[in-house]
């Protein structure tokens, strides 16, 4: 009787030690996706900024300033559940106006240009990478969700099911080919 019971108690904590190490892997996921939430919205920030920037920097023919500054403006401003949709449109303004190299080279040929060409480039570059690592992380967390045991013993505790930022962030190709700052190389 005396050893079925230290059995049953061992068990029983095993248990409890293997629930409780998924609830802080799964904790440890949704502090992740918090954090990658974060650096991608702090990179859509970041390319929002320099493209209503550029905009208004006199440095784009008339119509295509006014695309630009209506779109980064509207990515700015979007409210949570129109952000995807407000940032995919900013990609398609930025695509549009960059869709031939002469702008890129107005732009460059301004003062200071070369240097807001390599910062629109970067953060052109930066949110597709920003985006995939939130979404990694998403779906890392909604395959640990998806496990019974999670679901049986209310692991997530009331954390909202973790949703995948979609978006169209294919940049412009002439801003996507460009070779970073001198010293870095491929």
């Amino acid at each position: 009787m005396t050893t079925t019971i230290v059995w049953i108690a061992a068990a029983l904590l095993l248990v409890a030690v293997y629930l409780s190490w998924t609830a802080g892997r799964l904790d440890r996921l949704h502090a992740r996706i918090d954090a990658a939430r974060a650096a991608l919205d702090a990179q859509l920030l970041r390319r929002a900024s320099v493209a209503q920037e550029l905009a208004t920097a006199g440095v784009l023919d008339p119509a295509a300033s006014i695309v630009l500054y209506q779109a980064a403006h509207d990515a700015r401003q979007a409210e949570e559940e129109q952000r995807e949709v407000a940032e995919s449109e900013l990609s398609q303004a930025l695509r549009a106006v960059f869709a031939e190299s002469a702008q890129l080279e107005a732009v460059r040929a301004a003062p200071g240009g070369e240097a807001t060409a390599e910062e629109l480039a970067a953060a052109v570059r930066r949110v597709p990478m920003a985006r995939r690592f939130h979404n990694d992380a998403v779906r890392a967390a909604r395959a640990l969700r998806r496990h019974r045991k999670v679901r049986w013993f209310r692991l997530a505790g009331h954390a909202p099911f973790p949703l995948a930022f979609e978006m169209d962030d294919e940049p412009p190709a002439v801003l996507a080919d460009r070779a970073g700052p001198a010293g870095e190389g491929h």
